[in-house]
């Protein structure tokens, strides 16, 4: 209450968390399940982006590629590599989900920043429902893949077997923690980011720390294009690593 006082006080108000609100697209009623909403909207060119780049873009296939081509390669030979190394050669045959995964959360951060954007992984209800999926996902591998045998990831056979039902209990809990620390981490980053941008773009208000306060959010703008790359990147490779317990649970 003090700051937004002292805020009204001096003229500069400002409010970094309004960008994350859902909005309808027409009007400005109350949002259901069923309302279209900047989210829709977001969502909607992420999977057009997403498309446009993995489908047209090495629709051609020339010798000289193009530069959509090159994008599409590098991602796919960055995301086919991080696997093979990660979770094996058995683990290539999901490879088309992991790449889908890669590209969706990159365009969903990126396109987050841009002016007037909604950046959708900032919300737990879309990073709890990837995160989610890729637990889920990997569960019923390891149990199609090994049978009971999957259990083998939590009986840590190399430790003492007086240990090993604490540490069961422990690996029990930590691989039921692992869809919100994959969630929150990413939105977490991303609300943080576009908070702190927000903030400084707010003091540009304020004359006397007007430049500082461009090449602040200047520098925050590059700082959260790498962090965009970064924070798909960390959950692309987690979820290879969780592919790998799955394929491969025996400690």
């Amino acid at each position: 209450m003090a700051t937004e006082a002292h805020g009204e006080a001096t003229g500069l108000s400002f409010h970094p968390m309004d960008q994350f609100i859902v909005r309808p697209l027409f009007g400005d009623g109350e949002v259901h399940w069923y309302t279209p909403t900047n989210v829709t909207l977001w969502m909607f060119l992420i999977v057009a982006a997403t498309l446009a780049l993995l489908v047209m873009g090495s629709r051609g296939r020339a010798i000289v590629p193009t530069r959509g081509q090159s994008v599409a390669e590098l991602a796919y030979g960055m995301v086919h590599k991080m696997i093979e190394e990660v979770s094996g050669k058995e683990g290539l045959r999901y490879f088309p989900y992991i790449l889908t995964l890669f590209m969706f959360i990159v365009f969903a951060n990126l396109l987050g920043l841009l002016p007037l954007a909604f950046t959708v992984t900032s919300h737990i209800a879309v990073t709890g429902v990837l995160a989610a999926a890729v637990i889920i996902g990997v569960t019923v591998i390891g149990f199609v893949k090994n049978g009971v045998h999957f259990l083998d990831l939590f009986w840590i056979r190399s430790a003492p077997l007086a240990v090993r039902p604490i540490l069961a209990v422990i690996e029990v809990i930590s691989y039921f923690v692992r869809p919100l620390s994959l969630s929150i981490r990413l939105a977490g980053n991303m609300i943080a980011g576009h908070a702190v941008i927000k903030v400084f773009a707010g003091f540009a208000a304020i004359a006397a720390v007007a430049p500082v306060a461009v090449v602040a959010v200047v520098g925050m703008y590059a700082f959260e294009v790498l962090v965009a790359f970064v924070q798909a990147y960390v959950f692309t490779i987690l979820t290879c690593v969780y592919l790998k317990d799955a394929l491969h649970p025996s400690h």
